[in-house]
Order: C-alpha cells, then sequence, then structure tokens
C-alpha cells in the first residue's frame, strides 16, 4: 500500500479535500468539483480513490459524475468553450456559430484540437439569455454573437498562447 511518501502532489490535494469533508459520501458533489479542480477531469482511478474513501461504490460515484453535465471524465483542452444552444441562443443563430467554430478549429462538439489548446462543449443553457447567443471560455462571458466574433474571440486566445 502506498503511504504519503509516494503520493504525487495532485493524490496529496485530493486527500486534503477528503480529509476537509470527513471521507463523508454525502459531500460525494463536492469532492468530485474540487478532484476535477486539481487533475482537471475525473479520471478513472480517482472515481476509484474517492469510492474507496468515501466507503460508496465505484458504481456510485460514476452515476453523480455522469448524472451531472459539469464532471469531465476525459481531458480537456486550456480552454474550454462552453457554447450555450438554449432557446434563446438557439433562435439568434447559435448553429451558425458552431458551425463557425468547427470549421475554424477542426473539431466537433465533445472535441479537443490537436494542439490541446481548445475543447467545444455544446451545453443546454448558460443562463445569460439577454446576451444570447452566448459562448464562455473557461471562466469568461462573451455575448451577442456573431460567427465572425466567436472566431475573433478564439484568435484572441491563441495570440495569448503565442505571446
Amino acid at each position: 500500500m502506498c503511504t504519503n511518501n509516494c503520493k504525487d502532489e495532485k493524490m496529496k490535494a485530493l486527500d486534503v479535500v477528503l480529509d476537509d469533508h470527513g471521507h463523508d459520501s454525502g459531500s460525494l458533489i463536492t469532492i468530485l468539483q474540487k478532484a476535477q479542480d486539481i487533475y482537471g477531469y475525473l479520471p478513472a482511478e480517482i472515481i476509484y480513490y474517492v469510492a474507496a474513501q468515501t466507503g460508496t461504490t465505484p458504481a456510485k460515484v460514476m452515476g453523480v459524475a455522469t448524472f451531472y453535465t459539469q464532471f469531465r471524465l476525459e481531458p480537456v483542452g486550456k480552454y474550454l468553450i462552453m457554447l450555450c444552444k438554449g432557446t434563446a441562443c438557439h433562435v439568434n443563430g447559435s448553429d451558425r456559430i458552431e458551425a463557425s467554430i468547427t470549421t475554424e478549429l477542426g473539431i466537433q462538439n465533445g472535441q479537443t484540437t490537436e494542439d490541446g489548446l481548445f475543447t467545444l462543449k455544446n451545453v443546454a443553457c448558460l443562463g445569460c439569455c439577454s446576451l444570447s447567443p452566448v459562448m464562455m471560455v473557461n471562466d469568461e462571458t462573451f455575448g451577442t454573437l456573431t460567427p465572425e466574433k466567436a472566431i475573433s474571440i478564439l484568435n484572441d486566445f491563441r495570440s495569448r498562447e503565442e505571446a
């Protein structure tokens, strides 16, 4: 069995989260949120580890992780593009925005660019209907999009990487 001496920094950080929440399965959503913050997604081994540490089954942990759309089971790019596909955004042209993004980046919904920079994820609603169509890139919200404006925003993120 591994002791703290052979655990990497991420696992040590996860152990702190588990200790803070008393290894309680009632705190599963919070634990998974923090685990995802640490790892960027929820790797399979972390699902099993959290299950063991909270005294629950991997199936229950996986059930929570797959039920809530906030959780990711695959790594994502440095910039996660969440494109709203809710009613207001749809009516105001989110399909055109998606078409321009997929053409520009060469990826479809749920995919990551080869360079690992961008991941596109369509979401049901971002709660910014008055700004429709809208997308978020990581924690930044961009509204009243046009296909051209969306591409310009992505190019700004590319420029940040080159700087």
